[in-house]
């Protein structure tokens, strides 16, 4: 163990009123620089992969490009459509905002250090469940994206939330039971004895299906590509908050970016080490963890997975609905919970002073054949559906002609081939339908 002081439960609380007040307005301000930052590092990125030069033109290599555009939504003019909910609408985007904020609030930023005579530890709180407040705050905050479509009177904007709700429980789940094994080797869900457990090894080493699991569902909950349906402009123009403008869609915007910190500062707090210097680092100099060093150290495991979710966004595409939901539940789900069992007889079996090498090699091979089973199932299944035969995909009733009847299937838009535009003769079901909506129009029903 080192030398430096770890931060402990009964650490906080202690601070005087007014190193209290500093700690949350230095919160406050390092998220929305970070989210002015991010905006900036993002456009940059983008433009490079996507060989386009990107904001140049506000501030110095176009770093006040943030602030610009912060102005811009400030001084646009406040549109509220006729016959929406107007107090629903305006609260909407702050009960999307302010759980953002307060999730931050229980990740460490170092140990303990000395402010003007005080000792403090470089964290504005803990709790014995600190863990459990981010995911409480989370599904508080999808709330207000939820309101956001449901006050608009808008489709578009009433199906972007709907979305919204069942992604944020789908990948929520998932990411609550990644959580679970870090849990089990730590020993506790605070924060700062998380950091303290990974004194020798990070998480990310020893639990690494739990660290790739919670990478893949961040991603989810941040609604951003490849999992940004309740937004996708594809087809729901501008998702639950295409009716928002002006500053009630900043603190949408705002709130996007400041999850997209927490969810990376989070990343780093339980599965790589926290503040906690990289081991090349920490066997050379002795010092690294102590003081204010180990700030400089979680800002770039931070920024590492900030990074990461730009890549993302230049490189892949949105995935479909029904994709997204198929990845949760069928794949995500099923292997935490999996993982979690092996995790806690590995511990089990290692309190008992039983040795757990057998174990490992046994529940890894068990797992290797559980996975080629279904991909073999996987690829017999989809062979059988190309084939058309029992149990794979119906064949299409035939038009006249040899061609397949478009409206067969029952869908309400018609297809490109229409009928009218081709010459074919349509279905009789097709007749029926249209035989009745002339009587409607004609007033006979």
């Amino acid at each position: 163990m080192d030398s430096y002081p770890y931060p402990t439960l009964a650490d906080f609380g202690k601070d005087p009123w007014w190193l209290m007040l500093g700690k949350c307005v230095a919160i406050f301000v390092f998220l929305v620089l970070t989210v002015l930052l991010s905006m900036w590092v993002e456009r940059r990125i983008i433009g490079r992969m996507q060989l386009r030069i990107g904001p140049n033109r506000a501030g110095p290599f176009g770093l006040l490009q943030g602030l610009a555009d912060g102005i811009k939504l400030a001084l646009k003019e406040d549109i509220v459509p006729s016959g929406v909910d107007k107090l629903v609408f305006w609260t909407a985007p702050v009960i999307s905002a302010i759980p953002a904020f307060i999730s931050f609030i229980i990740i460490p930023f170092g140990p303990t250090v000395s402010v003007f005579g005080h000792k403090t530890p470089l964290q504005g709180t803990d709790l014995p469940v600190a863990v459990l407040l981010v995911l409480a705050m989370a599904s508080i905050g999808v709330y207000g994206i939820v309101l956001a479509g449901w006050a608009s009177m808008s489709p578009y904007s009433l199906l972007g939330g709907l979305r919204s709700s069942a992604q944020v429980i789908s990948y929520e789940i998932a990411m609550g039971l990644s959580f679970v094994a870090v849990f089990l080797f730590a020993g506790s869900l605070s924060t700062s004895e998380i950091v303290a457990a990974q004194h020798d090894r990070w998480f990310a080493v020893m639990l690494l299906p739990s660290f790739v699991v919670y990478v893949i569902t961040m991603m989810g909950e941040s609604n951003r590509i490849p999992f940004d349906l309740p937004e996708g402009e594809g087809e729901l123009v501008g998702g639950f908050h295409t009716e928002y403008s002006s500053l009630k869609f900043a603190m949408f915007f705002l709130a996007e970016y400041i999850n997209l910190a927490t969810l990376s500062a989070l990343a780093t707090t339980l599965f790589l080490g926290g503040w906690r210097a990289p081991a090349p680092i920490s066997t050379v100099w002795a010092g690294a963890n102590e003081g204010w060093w180990p700030i400089l150290w979680f800002l770039v495991k931070m920024w590492m997975f900030i990074f990461f979710f730009i890549w993302l966004r230049a490189s892949l595409p949105r995935v479909r609905y029904d994709q997204l939901m198929k990845l949760g539940w069928k794949v995500l789900m099923p292997f935490s919970l999996g993982w979690i069992l092996l995790v806690a007889t590995f511990r089990a079996l290692r309190n008992e002073g039983y040795s757990s090498t057998a174990f490992v090699i046994g529940a890894a091979v068990l797992v290797a054949i559980a996975l080629g089973i279904s991909v073999v199932v996987d690829m017999l299944k989809r062979d059988k559906q190309a084939k058309g035969g029992p149990g794979g995909a119906e064949t299409e009733p035939a038009r006249p002609g040899g061609k397949p009847d478009p409206y067969a299937g029952g869908f309400p838009v018609p297809p490109l081939d229409a009928p009218h535009y081709h010459g074919v003769v349509p279905s009789p079901a097709t007749e029926q339908s249209a035989t009745e909506k002339k009587e409607v129009e004609s007033g006979i029903h």
